[in-house]
């Protein structure tokens, strides 16, 4: 007889509640998503983001898949040429060749 009032009574309490687990497991892992955003951002080297400042990145530079990312005050931007020209469809020609000096200045030759 006991032996049960113990054990009612320590399920009666709030400190042996067991569900109280489950929340502290749920904020455990929410500040872990957190952490793992944080350090995801600063792997990728991508802090310009959450600055107040306007820049421009260009990933892949060159390529195919390149791409270019803007922000102008809170608006992200992102362009990529390859799939702004498919979605045109409409196809240009070479007109000639742009030089530039080494003063700065640029030529531009006509084929």
């Amino acid at each position: 007889m006991l032996k049960n009032k113990r054990f009612k009574k320590r399920f009666t309490d709030e400190d042996g509640d067991p569900l109280s687990v489950v929340v502290n497991l749920f904020d455990v892992a929410m500040v872990f998503a957190v952490a793992l955003m944080v350090s995801m951002v600063m792997h990728l080297n991508m802090t310009e983001i959450f600055s107040k400042e306007d820049f421009t990145i260009v990933k892949n530079p060159g390529k195919d898949n390149m791409e270019i990312i803007t922000k102008e005050g809170k608006k992200i931007n992102r362009y990529s040429p390859s799939s702004e020209q498919s979605q045109d469809k409409s196809k240009g020609k070479r007109v000639g060749i742009a030089y530039e000096l080494e003063n700065g200045e640029i030529i531009y030759v006509p084929e």
